[in-house]
């Protein structure tokens, strides 16, 4: 079932098709002339089609860009040469943001998260025989729940979720657009699939970036006490099976972590950094956006790390760097 419903956007509705010279008109961006083709959705490099656009904004998804089966990709001069034949490069000065911009067209119901109200308590849904639950619970449109499940007081399950069975859900907890699957513990005031922190400064109206995707949490996970996982915006957010996080975590849009981790409290990921799986990070530990972290790494407590960090390694200290090397520096 939900490798069906992520074939498609199941959350936010899509105004496309659009013209390709209508978007890039409505935007502002002057290219030279294009055919009329007929746009039907905006995806990243790696999940984007035939008659869709996407974008290309750093070298570090070059290999992504040289595969992508977009028909058009927003990028800069300097990086055309990496898209493949079939696929039209759009130049632009500020490709972050004209992706927003467009994708604000395609999803103009993507940009707030007001609350959600169709959610109704669950005494007067089909889940109220189904459900194991404390007092206060509210549960909104679209919202699916497996087999052995419990919700604690105050919680909301706003539209748009999908949970599994087996699994518990605490006191005082918020989860929209998301998909979680069996064995899965979601303990008190977590939020869950809000929209995540990407906007553009402006001196005057800061410019929002559409949130579209949703946020996946596989087998058997657990998340602490007072985490925050953010939604994706062109991709999805993703928590590996078997994985344990501890309280005050914050995993922001797109981040991807593999199985079998463990993460301390109050470690915060950026937008978009990768996890492999089987890595260990310790408390207050930093990680910022765009990396790729490799398998059974290591990371010490209170550590920033800043750069990618390859299979196998230890690594602590800001800049966080071999472990062997930090000890030796601060003996």
């Amino acid at each position: 079932m939900i490798l069906n419903l992520l074939m498609i956007n199941p959350f936010f509705k899509n105004t496309g098709p659009h013209d390709i010279n209508y978007l890039l008109k409505t935007i502002n961006l002057k290219n030279e002339s294009l055919s009329e083709d007929k746009i039907i959705d905006i995806k990243d490099l790696n999940s984007s089609k035939k008659n869709e656009i996407t974008f290309f904004h750093s070298k570090k998804y070059a290999e992504f860009a040289k595969k992508t089966k977009a028909s058009y990709c927003l990028t800069s001069e300097n990086f055309k040469s990496f898209l493949p034949n079939t696929c039209k490069p759009i130049i632009s000065d500020k490709v972050l943001l004209h992706t927003a911009e467009i994708t604000k067209i395609f999803y103009p119901d993507s940009i707030t998260d007001n609350y959600d109200n169709t959610v109704k308590n669950i005494e007067a849904t089909s889940l109220r025989d189904k459900v194991s639950f404390g007092k206060n619970v509210l549960i909104g449109e679209n919202v699916e729940i497996g087999l052995n499940c419990l919700i604690g007081h105050n919680s909301i399950i706003e539209k748009n979720v999908k949970i599994g069975n087996n699994c518990s859900i605490g006191s005082n907890v918020i989860i929209r657009n998301s998909f979680i699957k069996n064995d899965v513990h979601i303990l008190d005031g977590c939020v869950i699939g809000k929209k995540g922190f990407g906007f553009f400064p402006d001196k005057k109206t800061n410019f929002r970036y559409p949130q579209i995707g949703i946020v996946i949490i596989e087998d058997n996970v657990e998340i602490g006490c007072g985490s925050t996982i953010d939604r994706g915006s062109l991709s999805n957010t993703i928590i590996g099976k078997n994985t344990y996080l501890d309280n005050q975590i914050h995993i922001a849009h797109n981040v991807k972590i593999g199985e079998n981790c463990i993460i301390a409290g109050q470690v915060g990921f950026a937008g978009s950094s990768t996890l492999g799986n089987n890595v260990m990070i310790g408390g207050q530990a930093g990680v910022s956006g765009h990396l790729k972290i490799g398998n059974n790494v290591q990371i010490g407590g209170g550590s920033g790390v800043i750069r990618n960090i390859p299979d196998n390694s230890k690594v602590m200290g800001y800049p966080a760097k071999n472990l062997k090397n930090f000890i030796r520096e601060n003996k």
